[in-house]
């Protein structure tokens, strides 16, 4: 790179880094003044994680709910490094990666998410599966694979955690097992989905129970061993057998946030203006589960796929303005509802003044999640495959 191009880095692959480069690639920059924008991951694959669930029931395929970044990123001029990010350095404006020269940034958008934490409950690291890469959702498919080939009658499977994600998988693992599963829901709280609507809550509580699985409320996990899980339910110890524990619990940021001397919130999220940039430093901007972030408006802006959505389009728009001598715009977040899977072919929508649950909800839950992949030439593949698999499956009949 010569001195004359500027360069953006973006440090990570999910909804908020990679629609951050793919709205870059698409503003009229000057060929006056060349920018080179770089992705930055440490896999080869976006994973569009509200369909992660459906690669544990088979409804689709890796290449969908995964696509290389090398196929996203074909007709675009960003500039992929698959790699893991060593350190930074903000005096320098460099990022340093493995075996390779260091980057040298002009503008810096830190999108490297957050993770399942691990190592709040003894045997957790060792035994339990988190829930959030495609890695996870295989490793997962293997364990399913060798019970569902034992002699075992009963698989036993405990889902630790009653949000979004645990209440998706409890039911889709329940549709996959049948009547050999035995699916328990372990929560904390007096209640699942405690920040979800009250619709979604009664729909989500109606298809666990439809399903058979036995919700634990009140009730913490003491330690996690081979083949058996301890619950607290107040002053009670109980130890039971289980085949598979999925632990879905928290969230905490990338451990690369710690080293940097930035503004943080008491989580260790990075401290944000509506624009996006990091407070205090014009030239970095942050999104997603590790901003901490009030809009435009004033209101705090949660860190889910939903908002990294929204400030990806503002990110872009704000990277381009910052470099060409523009005003940069403040982020409105709009709520747009929520949407969960409830098992195979039923979710529940709520949004907008709208609300469904069942087969409706499921077919526009896929749909707007079609709209959303993020370029037109994989929504194209894959809402083909959706139509042709109904055609494929009658004729293999």
């Amino acid at each position: 790179m010569t001195e004359s191009v500027k360069r953006i880095c973006i440090l990570g692959g999910g909804f908020g880094g990679l629609y951050t480069a793919l709205r870059l690639s698409t503003l009229p920059w000057s060929q006056q003044e060349p920018v080179e924008v770089v992705l930055v991951d440490q896999r080869d694959r976006f994973v569009f994680a509200p369909l992660l669930y459906e690669l544990v029931t088979g409804e689709l395929q890796t290449w969908e709910v995964a696509p290389p970044y090398a196929e996203l990123l074909a007709n675009t001029p960003v500039r992929f490094i698959q790699n893991e990010v060593s350190g930074i350095s903000l005096g320098d404006r460099q990022v340093f990666l493995p075996d390779q020269e260091p980057l040298t940034y002009d503008r810096l958008v830190l999108a490297v998410g957050g993770e399942t934490p691990l190592d709040g409950v003894p045997g957790v690291a060792d035994h339990a599966i988190p829930f959030r890469t495609v890695e996870d959702a295989q490793r997962l498919q293997e364990r399913l694979r060798h019970l569902e080939a034992s002699t075992a009658e009963v698989l036993r499977v405990a889902v630790v955690g009653g949000g979004y994600s645990g209440v998706e998988l409890a039911c889709k693992l329940a549709d996959r097992l049948g009547e050999r599963g035995r699916i328990r829901l372990v929560e904390r709280a007096d209640d699942i989905l405690l920040t979800s609507t009250e619709f979604n809550r009664k729909a989500a509580q109606q298809a666990l129970s439809e399903r058979g699985v036995w919700i634990d409320l009140d009730t913490t996990v003491g330690s996690v061993g081979t083949d058996r899980l301890t619950l607290n339910y107040r002053e009670q110890v109980d130890e039971i057998p289980v085949d598979i524990v999925l632990w879905t619990v928290g969230t905490r940021v990338s451990p690369l946030l710690a080293g940097l001397d930035l503004p943080k919130n008491n989580r260790q999220q990075l401290l944000v203006q509506s624009t996006l940039q990091v407070v205090d430093h014009p030239h970095i901007f942050a999104l997603g589960d590790l901003a901490d972030c009030k809009d435009a408006d004033g209101q705090q802006v949660p860190t889910t796929a939903q908002s990294a959505l929204q400030q990806a389009d503002y990110a872009g728009w704000n990277l381009w303005a910052s470099l060409t001598h523009r005003p940069l715009l403040p982020f409105h977040y709009q709520h747009l509802g929520e949407m969960m899977a409830l098992g195979v072919d039923n979710a529940t929508l709520t949004g907008l003044g709208v609300q469904l649950d069942g087969v409706l909800a499921h077919v526009a839950r896929r749909l707007t999640y079609l709209y959303r992949m993020p370029t037109l030439s994989h929504q194209i593949r894959v809402g083909l495959n959706w139509i042709e698999k109904p055609l494929r499956d009658l004729l293999s009949v």
